[in-house]
């Protein structure tokens, strides 16, 4: 038996610094990564997909994001088992209950609504252990699988789950965590034979046994410092003596990039400059950077200019405001050659001394004021 693994589609997720054309080219890159997978399905030979929780963002959807993400799953062309997750759980107001999504649900898509045993085909069996609210306050799997008993052989079982397992969460006691020891021990004695679980957005696997995985989320969903490695699918064999094996396949485009970089002259700012051309697919990547050093106003300006020339290559490109420190100070001399004379001379040296003084306010508006002075006169120029 060979089947995908999956979760975390999380369909009509808006990222907030997305602007322009951007938002929606990532949310068509996020369900053109669910219809893709009838191809890389009918490439592997797969039967069957399971969604491990989270399908959609949150239940109050706009009715096209529903349709839209309805119509990618169509496109799979095999039968799709979906998980409610904690962003979209089975609650009075489930989109899955929902008029719309039962008038177009295609008849590959099939809601894992209740706990317990769902059957797949004669031999193979999902047991499924669905969200009912955003906080669960017991292990759903731990629920699911007591008074399960081992299946009779050949009948095969593949765990559909969602949420932290205990061993990878700082706060153990958290009451709806998975407790990976009752976990081990249903797969031990053949209870169920694969794992297939969501929350988790980066590739992971679980423990020693090859049987307990995280996907991921099949597009990037945040930055790397918080996804190490997300953009997968999983192809899972198992065999007749329920001997698994799982072959990750990637298939997300996007990606959120964390740069940081110290910065305290025009030769670093030179080597930023390199390091976002470098970067290939500028569209669909996401830059959020983290600047320390400090910098001439000349400089400054020049760093602007790299970034606003970049700004609009890339899908994004900002400052992580609570990771960048850039002190701007003006040089001796970096004013005297501008050409002017008289009022506006004496306005300059103004600034300068005010871009020097203690209050933080008015020395940043100063800095601007001759950074942008400088650009003007072309000497920011990248």
């Amino acid at each position: 038996m060979r089947f995908l693994h999956t979760a975390d589609w999380q369909l009509g997720m808006t990222r907030h610094f997305l602007a322009g054309d951007a938002q929606p080219r990532y949310s068509a890159a996020r369900r053109d990564a669910v219809a893709g997978l009838g191809a890389l399905a009918a490439e592997v030979g797969a039967e069957f997909v399971v969604v491990a929780g989270d399908v959609f963002e949150h239940n109050q959807l706009a009715p096209q994001v529903i349709g839209q993400s309805l119509e990618a799953m169509r496109a799979i062309g095999i039968p799709v088992y979906l998980l409610p997750g904690n962003h979209d759980p089975l609650d009075a107001s489930s989109v899955f209950t929902g008029a719309l999504f039962k008038a177009e649900c295609p008849d590959n898509v099939i809601v894992l609504d209740r706990p317990g045993i769902h059957h797949v085909r004669p031999g193979v069996e999902i047991v499924a252990a669905p969200w009912r609210s955003k906080a669960p306050t017991t292990d759903l799997v731990a629920e699911v699988l007591d008074g399960i008993e081992a299946g009779q052989s050949p009948t095969t079982r593949v765990l559909v789950a969602h949420g932290g397992v205990d061993v990878l969460d700082p706060d153990r006691d958290k009451p709806s965590l998975i407790r990976l020891a009752a976990l081990q021990h249903a797969l031990t004695h053949g209870v169920v034979h694969y794992a297939a679980l969501g929350d988790k957005h980066s590739l992971t696997q679980v423990g020693d046994s090859g049987r307990i995985w995280y996907s991921g989320s099949p597009e990037v969903t945040n930055f790397d410092d918080v996804e190490s490695n997300p953009g997968h699918v999983l192809v899972v064999d198992i065999d007749e003596a329920n001997a698994v094996s799982v072959t990750p396949h990637r298939v997300g485009h996007w990606r959120f990039v964390t740069l940081h970089r110290q910065v305290d002259n025009s030769r670093d700012i030179a080597d930023l400059d390199m390091n976002l051309d470098l970067m290939t697919e500028k569209d669909r990547t996401v830059v959020r950077l983290a600047l320390t050093g400090s910098l001439t106003v000349t400089d400054r300006a020049a760093l602007d200019a790299c970034l606003d020339r970049y700004g609009r290559l890339f899908a994004y490109l900002g400052m992580w405001e609570r990771h960048t420190e850039l002190a701007v100070i003006p040089a001796d001399g970096e004013f005297t050659d501008l050409g002017i004379g008289g009022f506006a001379a004496a306005a300059v040296e103004e600034l300068v001394a005010t871009a020097r003084g203690e209050d933080p306010d008015s020395a940043g508006d100063a800095q601007a004021a001759l950074a942008l002075l400088l650009r003007l006169t072309d000497r920011g120029a990248a």
